[in-house]
């Protein structure tokens, strides 16, 4: 039987955060809706003290962003987006057009068609996230949509270079200096000066998370996100509590709100991995967020065996699962619910998160149950098509739609299958409303 030896916040306190943030949310894009620039623009000066008469940037200005940059940033940010844009190729390469003759003259298909317009969200409050335009431009570019806007918070009063500078290499058509909610919401509505997206992407804080949410529909979205969580599973032969410690603190500095959780066989690393928790607390720079995540969010649990840690692991459904045991390809084939795994000590989720090619915007929440990460299959639509060659084919499909159409009582489906058996077939078959179906 597993023990907490550390537990996290209790659920009600997280959902009544929750419906603040919805509150927030709703009020604040229907006023965007209703009156556009202005409400964007004075939502800007309210949460990022940024003002100006266009939020787009100039070439100038982007230009201005990468010259601010040294050499070794540019090839640190070229490098990055390398590995990004040659997974992603690799993804949009395994996902093939098909047409296939299914009965003599019946031809069926489907194409995979991106999105017109997406809009990505580059998060840049707290800290200037540029791996996050790799992973959101990049791939929806590989995708092949043909435009895509994207929107970051000022960072320190003005535009962030890196992100600027990230955006642009990624192939962004447009930029704008805009965050939060009035990003979401002008991407997805529009305004005079802004032509809305069909699709939003991008991780954010959580009134980020929940404008995409109360737009999804009227837009697509990558996936319901919350904060950043993190999942380290680990025995006393695969990691030691430096380790551990490590990889805990590295999630839980994204936020007040982030999950960091060990699981672990071993007694001795759970409580070794607290000790070290604190002792890293008090010399890591981000240590105010993180400690924060930690004391309200953190948990450790110690289970019997692997078998007790694949269950609760799967429960938990972590955005991040950083698998330091024995044997962590035991975990990879059995392991169900997880954003992204990461596998043996010698990786971690920051080598997900900015360089090494995997996504890193990823489900939160136990979303892991029905959904992956974003990727570049979310910018496209599988859209299928049929054609029929011959006349004794459509007659022949047209004789089992007739039938079946009238057990469930549609006439005028009926009469569509009937037109052709009539036509195509030399059959004298009676209008659908009026009469028995086609008989075999």
């Amino acid at each position: 039987m597993a023990e907490w030896i550390k537990r996290g916040t209790a659920a009600a306190v997280r959902a009544e955060a929750d419906r603040k943030v919805r509150d927030t949310v709703e009020t604040i894009l229907a006023d965007i809706e209703a009156r556009g620039d202005a409400a964007v623009r004075e939502l800007s000066v309210k949460f990022d003290g940024w003002d100006r008469d266009d939020y787009r940037l100039s070439d100038r200005e982007i230009q201005n962003c990468i010259d601010q940059l040294t050499g070794q940033d540019l090839k640190d940010i070229e490098f990055a987006q390398t590995q990004v844009r040659r997974f992603a190729q690799v993804q949009r390469d395994s996902m093939k057009d098909v047409e296939v003759e299914t009965l003599p003259g019946v031809i069926l298909g489907h194409k995979n068609i991106p999105v017109n317009a997406a809009g990505c969200y580059v998060p840049g409050g707290k800290y200037p996230l540029l791996a996050s335009a790799h992973m959101s431009v990049i791939t929806a570019k590989v995708a092949g949509v043909p435009r895509v806007v994207t929107c970051a918070p000022p960072f320190g009063g003005k535009p962030a270079p890196a992100i600027v500078a990230a955006q642009a290499m990624a192939g962004a058509d447009a930029i704008y200096v805009l965050g939060g909610i009035q990003a979401i919401g002008t991407m997805a509505l529009g305004t005079q000066s802004i032509d809305p997206v069909d699709m939003l992407v991008g991780p954010g804080n959580a009134f980020v998370a929940e404008a995409k949410r109360q737009l999804f529909g009227r837009v697509g979205i990558d996936l319901f996100a919350g904060p950043t969580e993190t999942l380290v599973i680990a025995d006393d032969i695969g990691a030691d509590a430096e380790l551990c410690a490590t990889d805990l603190l590295g999630q839980a500095e994204h936020g007040p709100d982030s999950p960091a959780i060990l699981l672990t066989t071993s007694m001795a690393l759970a409580h070794e991995t607290i000790r070290e928790v604190e002792r890293l607390l008090e010399i890591l720079p981000t240590a105010d967020h993180a400690r924060r995540a930690w004391e309200s969010f953190g948990e450790v649990i110690v289970a019997e065996d692997d078998a007790e840690m694949l269950r609760i692991a799967d429960d938990i459904a972590s955005e991040h699962v950083q698998v330091m045991t024995r044997d962590p390809d035991w975990f990879l084939h059995r392991m169900t619910n997880y954003g992204a795994l990461f596998l043996g000590a010698r990786t971690n989720v920051s080598y997900g998160d900015k360089v090494i090619g995997t996504n890193h915007t990823l489900p939160t929440r136990k979303a892991a149950r029905y959904t992956g990460g974003l990727w570049v299959g979310k910018f496209l639509k599988t859209c299928t098509y049929q054609r029929v060659l011959t006349d004794p084919a459509s007659a022949m499909v047209g004789e089992y739609c007739s039938r079946l159409c009238a057990l469930e009582g549609f006439a005028g489906h009926g009469e569509q299958a009937n037109i052709r058996v009539r036509r195509y077939g030399g059959r004298e078959v009676p209008y659908a409303g009026r009469a028995e179906p086609v008989e075999a």
